[in-house]
């Protein structure tokens, strides 16, 4: 299954104007389970940081955890880096025309050949490492890249039907993954390898937050790939969908997930 065509038609749509794009985070910001469970480690982890943080938002996408970061702690330096060099001029467009281009900024790069030293009190990758082969090697950059006693958050697949993986043979939901998931054990070593103590991992998208994945994600996404012309039933199936989503993912967030399809990992830099 295509994920990135339609991510991409999803962006040109609603890079049009600042209200759109501000939209599109909102959407994002309500529909995807994972920017729940993000923004759960963000607000535990962010009274510990300085106000003045100097954070990497790695793997930057579209920007709605910039965006977010940004609104909630104004004292945060907020990088971007990500490998498409559209998206980093997209950001930075945006941003500037919403006046925090001062303290966001958005920079073209690899993460596989991050090379940076001491620099960031902390760092996040949300659906980036199942992505990269080289995943070791991204591990031991940020590990780097972060002050002593930074902290790194990360949101991925688990081993436990991510991209929708169930059995050895299953093909991955998004086409352009290169690993279905994670291991506890895997990342966990991994992690410690590179540097980090203090790693916690806890999984993402139980029983409840498959279900709502499975209504807000994966179908329309089906559909999609068979004719952009869903795109116009999309709005009528999200008015009845979303309130179920909605409420799944509530629970997905405060439940202490036995397995999940996702994890969310927090490491601090020895």
């Amino acid at each position: 299954m295509r994920y990135e065509p339609i991510k991409k038609s999803l962006g040109t749509f609603f890079r049009r104007s600042v209200i759109l794009k501000k939209l599109l985070y909102i959407l994002l910001d309500l529909l995807l389970l994972r920017s729940w469970h993000v923004r759960k480690a963000l607000k535990k982890i962010g009274p510990f940081l300085p106000a003045d943080s100097s954070v990497l938002d790695a793997g930057s996408g579209f920007g709605q955890y910039t965006w977010r970061m940004s609104s909630k702690h104004s004292g945060w330096k907020i990088s971007g880096i990500d490998i498409n060099s559209k998206e980093i001029a997209e950001c930075n467009d945006f941003f500037r025309r919403t006046g925090r281009s001062g303290r966001v900024s958005f920079l073209q790069g690899d993460l596989t050949a991050l090379d940076e030293k001491n620099c960031y009190d902390l760092i996040i990758t949300v659906d980036v490492m199942e992505h990269i082969t080289e995943d070791e090697k991204v591990f031991a950059n940020f590990s780097n890249a972060l002050k002593k006693g930074g902290m790194l958050i990360i949101s991925t697949p688990s081993d436990k039907g991510g991209s929708d993986v169930h059995e050895h043979d299953d093909a991955s939901f998004i086409d352009e993954h290169v690993r279905d998931g994670y291991g506890m054990e895997e990342i966990t070593s991994k992690l410690g390898r590179a540097g980090f103590s203090n790693i916690k991992v806890s999984y993402t998208y139980g029983k409840a937050g498959t279900i709502s994945w499975r209504l807000s994600m994966k179908y329309p996404v089906r559909l999609l790939n068979v004719s952009y012309l869903f795109y116009i039933i999309l709005p009528f199936y999200y008015l009845l969908v979303f309130p179920v989503a909605y409420l799944l993912n509530i629970v997905d967030v405060r439940s202490e997930n036995l397995s999940g399809t996702g994890i969310l990992v927090t490491a601090e830099k020895k």
